[in-house]
């Protein structure tokens, strides 16, 4: 196929309209079908692809997504930059509700996900220190206090399988391992990216304090009502960044995640 796009955007809940003037097309991938049809449009000059990550409907729980279809069907467009916001809970008091944090780490919690394109019969081992791509994350950092947001430019996501929240246990522990978010979407979706040597950068929109903090009675866990709410009174701010980013991202790759397969592979 073609390029056809230089950006990819994986969009949660309330980005499901971020281009207004797209054609929709249907990526065939070796993994099944994507979480739903792929727009494309223009932003910047650029050519852009958006696919909700949930599908449409949101009828894609987070350990139901097809992130290999996702990825790949982004890569045989020609995607080289892939910008995955989304919604996150806090695990510290000082993260609140509305915060933008710009996580450069995460700790896998998920079971079972395929998570991986290299299953043999080369094996390939990806180096996965630093996961997520450092020119455009500082470029997320650079623009988002152009919207307003409070922004917290490093965080370690830990990602959980879902869909149910975590217990009070669970959360303490996250807390108390010094991880400041919690997500069940960026694993594996971050390291996919990096096993097709695109640039990804992580945007994850505080919502809520998870089950709440110890010591804390007077934060209330977590519930899908809430999330919603906060996300939704947030989302034009981050669209606005998301657009800010696409715009300032350089024609010139020069971070490794473009050359993430060097070395990677024993043949």
């Amino acid at each position: 196929m073609a390029a056809r796009a230089q950006v990819g955007i994986f969009g949660g809940t309330g980005f499901y309209d971020f281009l207004e003037d797209f054609q929709e097309i249907k990526v065939e991938t070796p993994y099944g079908p994507p979480s739903d049809k792929i727009a494309l449009g223009t932003w910047a000059g650029k050519q852009v692809a958006f696919l909700p990550r949930h599908g449409r409907d949101h009828s894609l729980p987070p350990h139901r997504v097809n992130y290999r279809a996702n990825v790949w069907a982004m890569k045989e467009l020609g995607v080289t930059h892939i910008i995955g916001p989304c919604a996150a809970g806090s695990l510290h008091p000082d993260l609140k509700p509305g915060d933008l944090v710009v996580c450069d780490q995460f700790v896998d919690r998920t079971t079972g996900r395929a998570d991986t394109f290299y299953d043999g019969p080369i094996t390939t081992h990806i180096g996965a220190a630093d996961p997520y791509c450092p020119k455009l994350r500082q470029i997320a950092i650079d623009k988002a206090g152009e919207v307003g947001f409070t922004i917290h430019p490093h965080g370690t996501v830990v990602v959980i399988q879902g869909p149910r929240f975590s217990t009070r246990a669970e959360s303490r522990w996250f807390s108390s391992n010094g991880w400041h978010v919690i997500n069940m979407t960026q694993y594996p979706e971050c390291i996919l990216a990096r096993e097709l040597e695109i640039c990804y950068v992580n945007l994850s929109l505080i919502t809520d304090y998870d089950v709440g903090l110890e010591g804390h009675p007077d934060i209330r866990p977590v519930n899908h009502e809430e999330v919603t709410r906060v996300f939704g009174a947030s989302i034009g701010p981050l669209k606005k960044l998301v657009k800010l980013i696409i715009a300032a991202i350089p024609p010139e790759r020069t971070c490794e995640c473009s050359r993430s397969l060097a070395g990677a592979r024993i043949e």
